[in-house]
């Protein structure tokens, strides 16, 4: 069903309820139409029928003043072909013989590039280059970007978040979260601290998910964090060395490097 035949039928609907009231103006108050319009259809219905209510055709408007396409044409010719050339010098050139001796004013030139989006010098350039610029060579399509981890434990990336100051607490409240890249298993703990995130309580967490991995069979090889001065202190550091595993810093400015964690606080934060 098109547009045009949903405002047919809610016309039709409003000469029926009127039919059925018997009050046209409590139906037109009832439709949101205004009186006057309904007694202007009301004759197209009585000349023409129901179907004179459906929304006729406009056609485009004609512009007795506007170019002939050949002429426009022409101009977009000459003007691709000397780029370089203002609306008044391509109106004098063209109203030579040599040209066809097309008499158009510099601002009809200007209007007609204008219309094709070559109004100015740059733009014509640019359309001149790009049509003598050879073919750029087709790039091999880059491979899937993913993470590297064959099994758990392989990789466990860590974070922390700020929730913020909550009742019955002291200082601020954050979320210290880790997740297996393997698996998307994760552990969340929270801790309030004075200011800051705390490297004790990262440390502790690094120690819980190094236990529990082990407790599966799993040993815990590698974890990623980001930047942050809870991280990059000797004690967290030192942590995960004595665990077995390698500490890797992301590079500043990618979260998404470490974007699982990343998005497993986004979830936390909006389910729970």
């Amino acid at each position: 069903m098109t547009l045009d035949d949903v405002i047919h039928r809610q016309r039709v609907r409003l000469f029926a309820l009127a039919r059925e009231l018997g009050n046209v103006r409590a139906a037109c108050r009832a439709m949101g139409i205004h009186h006057s319009t309904y007694y202007r259809w009301q004759r197209q219905v009585l000349t023409w029928g129901l179907e004179a209510l459906r929304p006729r055709e406009r056609r485009p408007p004609r512009m007795p003043n506007q170019l002939p396409s050949h002429v426009e044409q022409r101009i977009l010719a000459f003007s691709l072909a000397h780029p370089g050339l203002g609306p008044k010098r391509v109106a004098a050139e063209l109203a030579r013989e040599r040209w066809g001796g097309i008499v158009v004013s510099p601002n009809g030139i200007w209007r007609c590039l204008r219309r094709h989006g070559l109004g100015n010098r740059r733009q014509r350039l640019a359309l001149v280059a790009g049509y003598q610029a050879p073919p750029e060579p087709e790039r091999p399509e880059e491979p899937p970007r993913h993470l590297d981890a064959p099994h758990p434990g392989a990789l466990v990336q860590m974070d922390c978040f700020y929730v913020g100051r909550l009742s019955g607490t002291k200082g601020r409240v954050w979320q210290y979260t880790a997740i297996d890249a393997n698996s998307s298993y994760s552990w969340a703990e929270l801790h309030s601290t004075d200011r800051n995130p705390a490297e004790r309580f990262c440390s502790a967490l690094a120690r819980r998910v190094a236990a529990e991995l082990a407790a599966v069979g799993w040993h815990l090889e590698a974890v990623s964090t980001d930047n942050g001065s809870e991280f990059r202190n000797g004690e967290f550091t030192s942590t995960v060395t004595a665990l077995g595993a390698r500490h890797r810093l992301i590079r500043a400015g990618r979260p998404t490097s470490n974007g699982a964690v990343e998005r497993v606080q986004r979830t936390i934060l909006e389910e729970c």
